[in-house]
């Protein structure tokens, strides 16, 4: 502005400077032809982009907007069979029974050390629960979006007291008249945009205490494990992961009872009597309207003179229902990267290459959960336990720092369509150094350390009974036909 006010001389006013500037808009406007049809307003799509907003990641998702998201989410786990499978199906394939700690300490550490603490460890992730607690978490995040985890102290756990208690999304709000430029409904930041800690109602404000909105208090983000379901940057808070899928659900049930009601309508009408008579009624004195009558099975009767027996069919919906609810299917486990044989449990129309195409994705989705799901929850409650182990006396002596301890965690693996092809690829891999015994184990859900010690005890038991078992030979491959 000041640039064109130089242009037209300090005495323009500032009408004529913005009279200016739209025509020179103008002008360019007519210059530039490039244009991108989604971004046209017309009357076939003004409707359709009403709603369209440029709101920021959490102003779009104001308290209230997930608070409604939430409610929808939760009612349809409840009520609805395909939205409860696919939240417990996800959940069991991505948690199974549970992540187990496996350690590299190092040549310097003896074998029998590092299994001591794996096995503590494990101890103490059956006392509380993990497993099942990270299942609900899942679950929480494909309703609610996300899920937060407060370490806390169990007083009834033996050694390592700590535990991980979870709580619900409702439960961390910003209080009102506490709010600073830094928070975020329930998150306060400092200037470099890191989390410094979480408002937390000793309440959730669905029950029946009154008075949980200021009954409460900070906890500092050291202590709580938040994992939420992010599409855009600059989100704090989660928003659930079937959220594009809800009017989905919705649909799906109500086509459902379209398709009940009208086979329960045509299956409560055994005949319905219509006439041919002239429509002044004089002609239908001798039937009365909405008259009844019953009917004896494999009873022959005769309809009165000028009436004709006529049966109501059940021809639509339940003609097209298998395919609606396929098609529906279909884009509802989209959004969860979920193949449609494992959202609805039936792989009838499926082959072999088929399938293991589907499980793909949705394999390489669940890969990718469960790097967030240890980094969220299993890396800071195992940084928090060996804090405690070192007080408790629990850990041996001559460990190396805890900076210098590498580990990885190990989850329940996938059964292969075929297991001898998918054994013999693993031979070759690990016969030509292309993988490890570790990694093959892993994918089992096993630690090669203890597969190679089991079979090393069922050699020796083998040859102290003088069994002999022989090679299996190598599977013949296909060989090429002569073109």
């Amino acid at each position: 502005m000041g640039f064109l006010s130089r242009i037209m001389g300090g005495g323009a006013s500032r009408s004529s400077l913005q009279q200016t500037i739209d025509t020179q808009q103008a002008a360019i406007s007519t210059l530039v032809r490039a244009k991108y049809d989604a971004a046209q307003t017309n009357d076939l799509n003004r409707n359709h982009w009403s709603r369209a907003d440029h709101l920021s990641a959490d102003a779009s998702l104001q308290p209230h907007v997930r608070q409604t998201l939430r409610n929808r989410a939760r009612y349809e786990l409840r009520n609805n069979s395909y939205a409860a499978g696919i939240a417990s199906t996800w959940s069991n394939d991505l948690v199974g029974t549970g992540p187990r700690l496996q350690l590299d300490l190092g040549p310097d550490v003896s074998a029998e050390a590092v299994r001591t603490i794996e096995i503590a460890i494990a101890d103490w992730a059956d006392a509380i629960d993990l497993a099942r607690k990270l299942r609900i978490a899942k679950t929480s995040k494909i309703s609610d979006g996300e899920v937060f985890g407060l370490v806390t102290n169990n007083r009834r756990l033996q050694g390592v007291q700590l535990d991980i208690k979870l709580i619900e999304a409702d439960q961390v709000m910003s209080p009102m008249g506490l709010l600073t430029v830094n928070d975020v409904d329930g998150l306060r930041f400092d200037d470099d945009g890191n989390v410094t800690g979480y408002w937390v109602s000793k309440r959730h404000p669905g029950s029946l205490a009154a008075g949980y909105a200021l009954d409460g208090n900070w906890v500092d983000a050291g202590n709580v494990c938040h994992w939420f379901h992010a599409t855009r940057p600059g989100q704090h808070r989660g928003v659930p992961e079937i959220t594009p899928a809800l009017e989905l659900f919705a649909l799906l049930r109500r086509y459902t009872l379209a398709v009940v009601t009208a086979a329960e309508t045509a299956a409560s009408f055994a005949a319905i009597l219509k006439t041919t008579m002239p429509a002044d009624g004089s002609g239908a004195a001798s039937l009365e309207t909405l008259e009844t009558m019953p009917i004896v099975r494999g009873m022959a009767i005769a309809a009165p003179d000028g009436w004709e027996p006529v049966q109501m069919k059940a021809e639509h919906p339940t003609s097209s229902h298998d395919a609606f609810v396929r098609r529906l299917l279909n884009e509802i486990a989209r959004c969860l990267d979920m193949p449609y044989i494992v959202a609805a449990m039936d792989s009838s129309t499926a082959n072999y290459s088929s399938m293991r195409g589907d499980y793909l994705v949705y394999r390489k989705r669940i890969a990718v959960e469960r790097s967030d799901m240890e980094r969220t929850f299993l890396d800071p409650l195992l940084y928090s336990w060996l804090d405690e182990a070192v007080v408790a006396g629990v850990l041996p002596r001559g460990l190396p720092p805890f900076a210098a301890w590498n580990w990885t965690w190990v989850w329940d693996g996938f059964e292969h369509v075929d297991p001898l092809k998918e054994a013999d690829a693993d031979a070759a891999m690990v016969t030509n150094n292309m993988a490890s015994l570790a990694e093959v184990c892993s994918k089992r859900g096993k630690d090669w350390r203890v597969v190679v010690r089991q079979r090393a005890a069922e050699k020796a038991m083998e040859r102290e009974l003088g069994i002999e078992v022989a090679p299996q030979p190598a599977r013949p491959q296909p060989q090429e036909q002569p073109s």
